[in-house]
């Protein structure tokens, strides 16, 4: 027997969502990943740098996979429950972590790092980016990129106009990244299939990646989640679509 909306809106409305771990949804949702594996290719260009900074670590998840990090190793959050589980995590592995407020400026020196990495990160400070890489430094990171998860955001916020929609663009990120005087090295864009299995898969979505819709709260859009539950029912599941952009940029060497 299926479970009501009112038991699938209260799990899901009191499970914790600190850190970035998905496992809740496991079973729940699923969301297809960029076929490059960016932890992967991270974790090499890591291992090879004399020192390197993580931006918008979250709660370290992403950067603790890396294999070995280079001799000076350091990561910034802003949201305090995330401070205190990449403190938590990355602490024994020699990293530090700096409680940072996302905005400019990085609380690093000029050229202290010849890697900075980034997985998702909410705001790209391009000038900050290229103001902390040593010449000939790499900024590689992967974005979360235009209209993703809109599917979703529509539901719940009405059409969306095209400057909404052309937010993240890689034709604006990558003229934004050489306004700042970096050079694009690699960028690779794929759009990804989600399914999201009941409502509680939805809102558990909602209040951990928050800027999909705003201000989210299960009691102000019930109603609407209400709406949705029951067309899950008699459906399936509700796809949407997420796009990720892999981008390398580098700083020039001046001679």
């Amino acid at each position: 027997m299926s479970r009501t909306f009112e038991e699938l809106a209260d799990e899901a409305g009191a499970v914790s969502v600190d850190g970035w771990d998905f496992s809740w949804l496991v079973g729940r949702a699923t969301e297809e990943r960029p076929s490059w594996g960016y932890q992967r290719l991270m974790s090499g260009r890591l291992a090879s740098a004399s020192s390197a900074l993580d931006i918008q670590t979250g709660g370290g998840e992403v950067l603790a996979g890396a294999a070995k990090f280079p001799p000076a190793m350091a990561a910034t959050e802003s949201w305090p429950p995330n401070v205190a589980k990449a403190t938590e995590l990355l602490h024994p592995r020699g990293v530090v972590v700096v409680a940072d407020p996302d905005e400019p400026p990085l609380p690093f020196a000029d050229a202290a790092f010849d890697l900075v990495t980034s997985r998702h990160p909410a705001t790209v400070w391009w000038a900050e980016i290229a103001r902390v890489l040593k010449p000939g430094g790499t900024y590689f990171a992967q974005h979360v990129g235009p209209e993703t998860v809109f599917e979703l955001t529509e539901v719940f916020l009405g059409p969306l106009g095209e400057e909404v929609r052309r937010k993240r663009h890689p034709d604006e990120e990558t003229a934004q990244a050489r306004a700042a005087g970096l050079e694009i090295a690699d960028l690779r864009t794929e759009r990804l299939r989600m399914e999201f299995f009941d409502i509680g898969a939805v809102i558990y979505f909602l209040r951990k990646v928050i800027w999909t819709v705003p201000g989210f709260t299960v009691e102000g859009h019930r109603d609407r989640l209400r709406e949705l539950h029951e067309k899950i029912e008699a459906e399936g599941p509700f796809v949407a679509h997420s796009c990720r952009t892999l981008i390398e940029a580098r700083k020039p060497r001046h001679t």
